[in-house]
Formats: C-alpha cells, structure tokens, sequence
C-alpha cells in the first residue's frame, strides 16, 4: 500500500511541475501569437491524445518531462512553400501588436525571450504558491520577540532579556522566527545582536545561543530561548511565504555553486529514483511535508532551467539576448552543435546519477 501511495504522490508531484514549466512556455507562446503545434506531458510513446484549436494535446508513457512543440516555416530555398500569411492584430500589454499564427522562429527575439523564460518562471509562482499554502496551514507564525527561556540559558546569561525583539543577528536583519533560527546549527555559537529593548535599540556584542537538550544528550532545540507567536496578517503570511522562498532559493542555488566549483562531487546528486525515495519518506511524514518536497522540487527546475548550461532554457536565453541586443542572430549551426553537445553531456549525467541511484537503494 505504501508503495503504491509513493508511486501515485510521485506521478502527481512530477506531473504538476512539469505540466506548469510547459504551460509557463504555452501561455508565454499563446500570448505573443504563436503557433503551438503540439502540447506534451511526457516522453516516450503516446498514451492520450486530443486536438483542440490549432493544438494537439498529448499525454506520454514517461511522465519525467514535456515538450511544446512548435514547428518551424518551411525554408523556400530548399523548395518547400511560404508559410500562409498572418494577421496582426492589436493588444496591451508586453507586446502591443501581437501576429497571430506566426511560427516561433518567425517571432521576434524579445518575444521568443519571453516564451523560453516563462517555463522557470511558472516554476518559481508554483513554489511560491505551494509556500503560501503551507504558511497559510500553519496554526500561527512565530515572530522575533523573546518570549521565554529555558532553564540555565547562556543566551539569558550573555545579555538578552525577555521582551526583547530581535532585529539583526551579525548584521543580517531577521523578521520571523524562520530566518532566526537559520543562524543556529545545534551547536553553542556567539553572535551580535541588534534588538529593540524598551523602545530603543540596543546593541549586544556577544550573545551566547546554545541548543536545548533532553536529559538523555538528544538534541531539542538548536536555540535556548523561544518567541513569541505574531498574529496572522496578509503582511507577516506573505513575508514568511517570501523568506521561505529565499530560503528554498539560496539553499539551491549554493548546492548548484558548490558542484560547480568541485566543493562537492556528483556522487552527491540524486536522480528520478532518489527524488521518489525522497517522497516516500515525505508521505510517511505528511502531507505538509509532500507539499514542501513539490515547493523544493518545482524551485529547483525553475533555477537549473535558467543555468547557462546548453540545452537547457538558460543558454537559449543567452543567444536570444544577444539577438534582441544586436539584431543579429547567433548562427544556427553554432547553437545546433552547442546544444546536441549539452544534451549529450546531461544524458551522461542523468545516466550516471541514475545508476547511483540504484546502488544507493537497492
């Protein structure tokens, strides 16, 4: 049963981050008046398939990726027909005047941009809505006003007070409770502090946190001394949404940072079959903790999509920079050959990271 329950969280969790990086490109397409032959959920063999408009829709046998196909007009030196002519037709917005039915490559370069950028960007509205939804499920957000100690606390001890508000810890302001226990690792460790005492700001030099421990040596809490709860306000949901999402962020983007500068090696990555033991371990956990892996997950293919990696949507924007600041574009046979040379590489890579996987697990 608890295999079945992963396998069926795991289709639902990939599906809908993929289906939104797509739909990102599609709408992205669709607003800027270009033609989208085919909308795909998959790889492989064709399990579903429906028209609709100008579209066919698809549904494929592997659901670890998608496509939007669009084709491109005919070259009439190598003897196929023009392509049908197009309507322009007037509308607000990014693009003023939109050509309806235009192919991609018949686009222009900032609205081909546009299009390519869209699929990280949905990624990234998922992530924030999935955060705001675990936010708004929370029973109440803790804020940064000391509220108690426990027993012994050097924190106590080394200069803070009860009531006191806690604004910047080594100079890094905090607003909530997430982003003030982020500077504590369950290890005793001396900061600065700025907090307001009283009405005014006062300026600790060197508070002692140390973390809470049970009678048997396990530890509690990375930090001796708790806050208080703030109320539930469309700001104070919205700036825990938005440090979450920086955290989320940050946290990636320093794993990418680190592989790329040989801190860690790719025996650390994880492919498809890592990522569904990460969430039978989510649902084992909850529901909150399923949605947290789908905010982690949808996050990370928004920002590894912009990398300036070829084949992948960051180098595409890098030569469609270049055209919209030039007017010229990048030779085809350059980005043919860059992409097919990145594609190979992260075929090695997937590959790799998918054998790992299975002496890992199995």
């Amino acid at each position: 049963m608890t295999a079945l329950l992963t396998g069926l969280v795991s289709l639902l969790v990939f599906g809908v981050v993929i289906l939104v990086h797509e739909l990102g490109h599609f709408w992205a397409a669709r607003h800027c008046g270009i033609h989208v032959e085919e909308f795909s959920i998959g790889f492989g063999p064709r399990l579903f398939a429906w028209n609709r408009g100008e579209t066919r829709y698809t549904l494929r046998l592997i659901p670890l990726g998608g496509f939007n196909l669009f084709s491109n007009p005919p070259d009439p030196e190598e003897g196929g027909p023009l392509p049908p002519p197009v309507q322009a037709r007037p509308r607000n917005g990014l693009f003023p005047l939109v050509v309806r039915g235009q192919e991609f490559e018949q686009a222009g370069a900032w609205q081909r941009f546009f299009v390519t950028l869209w699929g990280a960007v949905m990624n990234f509205v998922l992530g924030f809505l999935v955060l705001l939804a675990l936010v708004l499920s929370m029973s109440h957000l803790g804020g940064t006003q000391v509220a108690r100690f426990v027993d012994g606390a050097s924190s106590s001890a080394s200069g803070l007070q009860l009531g006191d508000t806690i604004l910047q810890v080594d100079g890094r302001r905090v607003r909530t409770a997430n982003t003030l226990a982020q500077f504590f690792d369950g290890t005793t460790q001396t900061h600065t502090m700025t907090v307001l005492r009283g009405g005014q700001i006062v300026e600790l030099p060197a508070v002692t946190v140390a973390p809470t421990t049970d009678a048997e040596g396990d530890l509690v809490s990375s930090i001796d001394f708790r806050v208080a709860a703030i109320p539930k306000t469309f700001q104070s949901v919205m700036v825990q949404t938005g440090e979450f999402f920086q955290y989320y962020s940050t946290a990636i983007l320093g794993g990418f940072w680190q592989l790329a500068t040989g801190q860690v090696g790719v025996e650390q990555l994880s492919g498809p079959i890592g990522t569904v033991s990460a969430v039978s371990q989510a649902v084992q956990y909850g529901w909150r903790d399923v949605l947290s892996l789908m905010a982690l997950l949808t996050i990370n293919v928004g920002i590894f999509n912009l990398l300036p990696i070829p084949a992948l949507d960051g180098c595409k924007l890098l030569f469609l920079l270049f055209e919209g600041v030039t007017g010229r574009a990048v030779p085809q046979k350059f980005q043919i050959a860059v992409n097919l040379l990145g594609m190979a590489a992260l075929l090695w890579l997937m590959t790799l990271v998918t054998m790992q996987d299975i002496t890992r697990f199995f």
